[in-house]
Order: structure tokens, then sequence, then C-alpha cells
């Protein structure tokens, strides 16, 4: 028998706030939670651990163009289905399915604008497009950007972020689009005009050893994956352990691969001074 009998009370149970969507991201780097306008005012780059998210093509351009300066090429360019591809997607389904998805016709966008009041091309792969692979209409589309710019005598910039390289769904097509740009950079350098590579995480396969590692400069973002294959599947092949790091930017920055690793914030600057000071 308790002295002042059974307590009462009231079980008051609280509504679970939900979280909207959109507005907070965790890093893929420290795994900090971060706010999405911070981030997107700092060109999408972890304040705390420097990882650098990827970013959309549009996006890329704006934070690299003077404003309202962008006049884009070729923008209804389509890719055609020359092996009639199937799978467990058809190579139409997935064509529609990303353009759905991004808003883009194909991977890579392309245009003639200025940097800092510089004249310039530029062509920016977009990983959320089949991976930034490259088949007819990337390749197509880049050649005519660098072969516009050797005609204008003036520079050209490709920022290629592509983990898919040459596009399997177009077999033989998507290869010869290796050639194909390596051709017209050939001809821009002939003329004696400026070609700067930006490499960004990841760039590999047939985009790495075509037009991304043909520039007279090459940059990188920091901690890219760039090469021609995966470091996985080299240790299978070759048996051994790879040294850290290998692969990343900062590793083949000490090797000789790139010449310059850039932060985000200072890759606009860097690229005027490149284009004053070269072009």
């Amino acid at each position: 028998m308790t002295l002042f009998g059974k307590p009462k009370y009231t079980t008051v149970r609280l509504k679970k706030k939900e979280m909207p969507d959109g507005i907070w991201t965790k890093c893929e780097g420290c795994s900090e939670v971060l706010y999405n306008k911070t981030l997107e005012e700092s060109l999408k780059v972890c304040p705390k651990c420097n990882y650098h998210f990827t970013l959309n093509a549009y996006f890329r351009i704006n934070s690299l163009m003077d404003k309202e300066s962008f006049d884009e090429f070729d923008k209804d360019l389509i890719s055609a289905d020359p092996l009639d591809f199937k799978g467990p997607k058809t190579y139409r389904e997935k064509l529609a399915s990303d353009q759905s998805a991004t808003g883009l016709k194909d991977a890579v966008i392309t245009g003639q604008g200025t940097i800092n009041k510089k004249k310039v091309l530029v062509a920016v792969t977009d990983s959320r497009f089949i991976m930034g692979s490259m088949g007819s209409v990337v390749g197509e589309k880049i050649t005519r950007c660098i072969e516009q710019a050797t005609k204008a005598k003036l520079p050209v910039i490709i920022i290629s972020g592509s983990g898919g390289g040459a596009r399997m769904y177009e077999g033989m097509f998507s290869l010869m689009q290796m050639a194909k740009t390596s051709a017209a950079l050939s001809y821009h350098h002939r003329a004696g005009l400026l070609f700067i590579s930006v490499l960004t995480n990841p760039t590999m396969a047939g985009v790495m050893a075509s037009f991304a590692g043909l520039g007279d400069i090459i940059i990188a973002e920091p901690n890219a994956l760039i090469g021609f294959t995966g470091p996985r599947v080299i240790e299978q092949t070759i048996r051994q352990k790879l040294p850290p790091g290998f692969q990343r930017s900062e590793f083949l920055l000490e090797h000789g691969l790139i010449d310059m690793i850039v932060q985000r914030k200072d890759m606009k600057d860097t690229l005027y001074k490149l284009i004053d000071y070269l072009g």
C-alpha cells in the first residue's frame, strides 16, 4: 500500500515534425548536414571538408560565364538509335528517361559567352545524363563547338564530368567520336589557339582518352577521379594494391598528368587569367 495511492498522469503523444524535402543535403565527404541555400552559395562545395559536389551543366555554366552572356549552340540535337539497342531498357527508353529527369536533350551543353568579358567557346558534359557518356550527339556538338572556336579564332574550354566514356548503346558510332573530337582539336592547335581542359569528378574512359586529355592546359577540381578505368578493375587485373589516392587529382598532379588543381570558387578567375595570358 502506497502512501498517496496510484499516481495520476496523462500520456501526451507529440506529432513528429517532418523535414520538408529539398532543404538539407548530407555531405558525401564528411556526412555533415548542409543547408541547401548555403551550399549553393558556396558553389556546392562543403565548407567543412571541401568536398566538391557534382554540378549539372547549366549550374556550372552560370557559375563561370558572365551573366546573360552565354549563347547555346545546337540545343535540339537528339541521339538516334542506330543499333536498335535492346536490353533491360531499350536505348530509346533510356534516352527518354534521362531527358525527362534532367531537362536536357543529351549529355553536353555547348555555346559561346564571356568570362570577365573575354570571349570563349565552352562545352560542359553533364554526368546526370547516361553518366555523361559520349555518343554521336555529344561528339558532334563538341566537334562543332571546337570548329566554331577555330573559325572565330577564339579559345575553347571543355569541362568534363563523364563516368561513362563512349556510349555502348551506339557501338562504333560512339567510338568514332573520340577520333572526331581529337581531330577537331588538332586543327584548333595548328591554328595556334588555346584549349583548356577542365576535369571534374569523375572524368573517365573514352572521354579522358580523347578530348579531355588533350588540353594545352589541363585543370582538375580537388579530389576528382580521373583515368581510363576505375581503380577496382585495375587492382583485379594486375593483382596488386594501388597507392593511396591513385587516380585522384592530387596524385595525378604529382605525377605530371595535369597542370594544376583549382578550387571551384577560384575557377572563373583562373580561366580568365589563362585566357588573358595565353589566348
